[in-house]
């Protein structure tokens, strides 16, 4: 009995000791990450400091202990960053109205920087300070600056080191017409201290330098914002290329952009940590970061859509908008750390985590930027009727569901004047629509794996604080007999079709491998190389798109600037064709840029095409290195006397050959026999 006693005894110490060690442990673990994570900032993020202001004829100064940051007065102007030992983040060479600033490219090549005439004084106490510049517009100015009243916002926060920015633009019913092309805030750094780029886990490198990108230094090549570097201050980044655009990425994924200065082991970071006041949708691509060093924060543009979006202001046409806020946030890391780079890359993520949950800001004080009490939510679920893929209701899971201006059901990849709010579904298609400004909208939505968009019938009004709850959601995609054949994925992009490898002296390292090596350069004339001697043929159950299927369907080259049309073919085989029926063609187009595709059946000789989408699009994706543009979709009707029983091409013709860039990419290519089902 005494030594099971004393078994016990020591099984309960031996207990005892092993609670002790795991929490030794996890105090030691905690302990840790407290000290690396105080790394990052090493005083920030105890700073207790008031924020100061100081305004005088010339400049306004506001410090918070953290960061000093300098804006002229009255032009609103951002002149300068104080950060740790740097004295200025911004390039102090370059002239004040070339450092932080706002721009609008408008009517035609018109460019205005939104320089103000008077400074306010909205919020300041010891733990914020908000300043808003501004200008109304005055007729006598016609055509000589941009029609707007106009207001720049700043704000530092205690214990935050950076600075929030945004807009309130303004145009009253009796403003003249105008095009507001491109709405942005750029910032120029240090060219001496920030040389490298980070804008995801994946695409951070050391940049060249612009001196790189100068007669001497570069080649220029096919449009003015890609050279080869030939000589190179860096010579590890000799024959690369260089090429803003590469560095392009859809707006749900450019929430977080900068630079970092390995020598200062600074960084500098624009997070954007909603989309709502950015057009085009989640997928409208736009610029972030690029040689200079150059970081950009972009609301407004016509990249990747052209013209097609809507930025056209009619006479008398009134409209309020607020742009932002963004934060301008700074970090540090001990200069003794090795991983630097991987430590303020992630500190600036965590931080952005930080803006997202707090979105939307309550420390604003306009009443144009509602709190979040003052906005609404939408709840549902989207489901999905197909029944040539199964009879019962299918999930939409990961589907894009998303609030804009009222419209037609593709409208809001071309909208660019209201605010729009997105959201994925879960995996049973359930969505939650979140932060919604007061306002009517309508829901659209699109489904990967299905053809076409989804628009809700009827407008949803956004009062403050409602709650909407809507019934199950039926998407019916487009469809009108059972399929026959499929080329691709309807996902409105062109990335699961062959790529090639770039030429081996136009290659930028970054871009190489994985989801990204659609944006090397030259790849669009890669297809005359293996398409040497005649134009791609696909076989139905044989070729493999993602092997045999060309991603852009581009001219071919046959000289120095002399190119001519191509003629894609899919053969395919039926067993039977039933001649008095319809069988129907889809074809998603996922971009277009001043290209027309003729669609020819059997006969790649008639006159006339049985189809034809005319000349279509204007988003320059194959240039600037997009796998997108805007989605378009064609539903081609052809009588079953078309058909022949056993062997069928389907000719393609894209009929324009300007360029190398006059092309098309497509999405998805359906053949659907006639309709089989009952009713």
């Amino acid at each position: 009995m005494e030594k099971v006693v004393n078994m016990s005894h020591w099984r309960r110490k031996l207990v005892l000791w092993m609670v002790m060690v795991i929490q030794l442990s996890l105090f030691l673990s905690v302990f840790s990450t407290e000290i690396h994570a105080r790394k990052f900032l090493k005083d920030n993020d105890i700073n207790t400091n008031d924020v100061r202001l100081h305004i005088s004829d010339r400049q306004v100064i506001i410090d918070n202990g953290l960061v000093e940051v300098t804006i002229e007065n009255p032009s609103g102007y951002l002149i300068g960053i104080k950060y740790k030992k740097m004295q200025n983040v911004l390039e102090r060479r370059n002239h004040i109205s070339n450092r932080g600033y706002w721009d609008i490219v408008w009517d035609g090549d018109s460019y205005d920087k939104l320089e103000t005439k008077h400074v306010e004084v909205i919020t300041q106490t010891n733990d914020i300070v908000e300043l808003s510049f501004t200008k109304t517009w005055n007729s006598k100015n016609h055509g000589k600056t941009i029609p707007l009243n106009i207001q720049k916002r700043y704000i530092v926060r205690r214990g935050i080191s950076g600075v929030y920015m945004y807009g309130i633009f303004e145009r009253q019913e009796n403003f003249p017409k105008a095009h507001m092309y491109q709405i942005r805030i750029a910032f120029k750094l240090k060219e001496d201290k920030f040389r490298f780029m980070a804008l995801s886990d994946t695409i951070q490198r050391v940049m060249p330098r612009s001196e790189d990108r100068v007669k001497g230094h570069s080649k220029p090549l096919d449009f003015k914002e890609a050279v080869l570097l030939t000589n190179p201050s860096n010579p590890k980044l000799k024959g690369e290329v260089d090429d803003k655009y590469q560095y392009s990425t859809e707006n749900k994924d450019n929430k977080l952009n900068g630079w970092i200065s390995d020598h200062d082991s600074v960084g500098f970071w624009i997070m954007t940590p909603s989309n709502e006041f950015r057009t085009g949708g989640p997928h409208k691509q736009d610029l972030t970061s690029h040689v200079g060093p150059t970081a950009l924060s972009m609301f407004v543009s016509t990249h990747y859509t052209g013209t097609e979006i809507d930025t056209f202001y009619k006479e008398g046409e009134a409209w309020k908008k607020v742009f932002g806020p963004v934060l301008i946030y700074l970090n540090s890391a001990s200069s003794k750390d090795d991983d630097h780079r991987k430590i303020l890359w992630n500190d600036a993520k965590r931080q952005l985590s930080e803006e997202i949950e707090s979105w939307p800001y309550n420390f604003t004080r306009s009443e144009d930027f509602p709190h979040s009490q003052q906005r609404g939510q939408v709840n549902g679920q989207l489901r999905v009727q197909d029944r040539y893929m199964d009879k019962q209701l299918m999930q939409a899971k990961s589907a894009f569901v998303g609030l804009a201006p009222p419209g037609e059901a593709d409208s809001w990849q071309k909208e660019g004047k209201g605010y729009q709010f997105w959201t994925q579904t879960d995996k049973i298609g359930r969505f939650n629509i979140k932060n919604v400004r007061p306002g009517v909208y309508n829901l659209y939505a699109w489904v990967h794996g299905f053809i076409g968009s989804y628009k809700l019938d009827l407008n949803i009004t956004i009062q403050p604080g409602n709650k909407i709850e809507l019934d199950t959601l039926i998407y019916d995609p487009p469809r009108n007999g059972p399929t026959l054949w499929e080329i691709g994925i309807p996902d409105r992009t062109a990335a699961e079709f062959f790529i090639p490898e770039p030429y081996p002296q136009y290659v930028n390292s970054i871009t190489n491998d994985g989801a990204d090596k659609f944006r090397q350069y030259g790849l669009w004339d890669r297809y005359s190389d293996i398409y040497r001697d005649s134009d791609l043929v696909y076989t139905v159950g044989t070729s493999n798109y993602s092997k045999d299927w060309f991603f852009a369907h581009v001219p071919r080259k046959i000289g120095d600037d002399r190119y001519r049309p191509t003629t894609w073919q899919i053969k395919y085989n039926l067993q039977d064709v039933n001649n008095r029926g319809t069988y129907t063609l889809q074809m998603a187009i996922a971009a277009a840029s001043f290209a027309e595709v003729e669609v020819r059946f059997n006969d790649p000789n008639s006159d006339r095409p049985h189809f034809t989408t005319r000349r279509i699009g204007y988003d320059n994706a194959v240039p600037r290195h997009g796998i997108h543009g805007l989605y378009r979709l064609y539903s081609i009707e052809v009588p079953g006397y078309r058909f022949l029983k056993g062997s069928n091409t389907i000719y393609l013709t894209q009929t324009r050959s300007d360029n190398s860039f006059v092309a098309v990419m497509y999405d998805y290519i359906r053949l659907e026999g006639p309709n089989s089902l009952k009713n």
